[in-house]
């Protein structure tokens, strides 16, 4: 990217069709070349660390791929959301999901809730640093005995004067081992449900009741920390709270769209680069003499298979339209994720049948491609949680 940042601003709708495809396009070759350049030499290595390096988020923000959407006032570019879906698109069929996964967390969770909910003075304080890669973001929900339940978590924030002190845990946090800041779930409120009495911390991660754990070992996501948390008579200040103190669970229901949407859009792009590649491995790999392409059992499952990455392809880009114009609704986007991610796992398993033994050598993409695909029915909701917020809408 020759060091460029790319700098248009959001035309909106008023922006044609036309116009705005080309400048997506543009912005696309340039994601590539990034990852063709800075990403991909070196990935194999960073699975194998089973981490990153830090100073990848600064070149991320030097090359203007952290927060993209962010309005100019605050260091941003406010670019229209749909460049921030390239830059996952790009990462997912680039077969870097585990990075991508990391950058999304910043760019299209921890970012946006700061711009949506944070004071002025928080606004001003995080945003431009996690523009810059200066200030790497995380959130932390999850915790030993509350996983898709956030209903049922034990973190507590109780209030000291003007400040707050929190104890608790969480575990599978993303980017646990770099941030710089983490959005904390903790309950403010122990005398209503979770729903009513929970609230979100800004956390800075040098406050001295903050300890990070081990980077756990995962299946797959190789590349991406994920981290225990941990906070011990943690003391904030009542301004580090994120948005109106017991409002916590409303802003994550308010938030969920987007991240769910992020989820579709890297299945389906994914899918689709691992179908590029088993397409060319097929044409190349021979078996009874002749390409394992010609062989009518991988013609149909290729047929097939490509099929159902379209269908999902329609669908994500209907819904990130929708989500441009503020009308993606719950149910629809829990649709879109369940769809997607369950689609994803059923390519990836059977692009790497199609690989035969090789499919199961780490040495060929889609082994990765394969246990890095199992965590999307999992996180950002589960595919049974979709199902049931999808079932009260139907059978309403």
């Amino acid at each position: 990217m020759g060091g460029s940042r790319f700098t248009l601003k959001d035309k909106g709708m008023a922006m044609i069709d036309e116009d705005l495809k080309g400048e997506l396009e543009l912005f696309r070759d340039n994601v590539k070349r990034f990852i063709d350049t800075e990403i991909l030499p070196h990935y194999d290595k960073w699975e194998k660390a089973e981490i990153f390096p830090r100073e990848i988020w600064n070149k991320l923000g030097e090359q203007g791929l952290l927060s993209v959407d962010t309005p100019e006032e605050y260091g941003g570019f406010e670019t229209n959301f749909l460049f921030s879906m390239v830059i996952i698109e790009e990462f997912s069929r680039a077969n870097c999901n585990g990075l991508g996964v990391s950058l999304s967390v910043h760019s299209d969770i921890v970012a946006p809730y700061i711009l949506n909910h944070g004071s002025e003075e928080q606004k001003k304080k995080y945003l431009p640093k996690m523009v810059s890669g200066e200030c790497v973001g995380a959130i932390a929900m999850t915790e030993p005995a509350a996983g898709s339940d956030l209903q049922g978590i034990r973190t507590i924030a109780r209030k000291d004067g003007d400040s707050y002190i929190i104890n608790g845990s969480k575990i599978f946090i993303t980017n646990g081992q770099h941030a710089d800041v983490v959005i904390v779930v903790a309950r403010t409120n122990l005398d209503v449900s979770g729903s009513k009495g929970t609230s979100l911390f800004l956390i800075d991660a040098d406050n001295p009741g903050f300890k990070r754990g081990q980077n756990l070992d995962k299946v797959g996501l190789h590349c991406s920390d994920t981290s225990e948390l941990f906070f011990e008579d943690l003391r904030v200040p009542a301004s580090a709270c994120l948005g109106a103190v017991d409002t916590g669970f409303h802003i994550m229901m308010n938030e969920l769209p987007r991240e769910r949407l992020t989820l579709a859009v890297g299945a389906v792009a994914n899918a689709e680069g691992v179908m590029a590649m088993t397409s060319q491995y097929v044409k190349e790999r021979q078996a009874f003499g002749r390409p394992v392409a010609m062989l009518q059992n991988t013609r149909f499952k290729m047929a097939e298979m490509a099929t159902d990455v379209r269908i999902h392809r329609s669908f994500v880009n209907e819904c990130c339209e929708l989500f441009r114009q503020g009308k993606l609704d719950n149910t629809t986007v829990s649709m879109a994720k369940l769809g997607t991610t369950e689609m994803q796992g059923r390519i990836v398993d059977g692009c790497l049948q199609l690989h035969g033994g090789y499919g199961y050598m780490t040495e060929y993409g889609v082994s990765r491609a394969f246990v890095d695909a199992r965590v999307q029915r999992i996180y950002g909701g589960t595919s049974e949680i979709m199902k049931e917020l999808i079932s009260r809408q139907v059978l309403a």
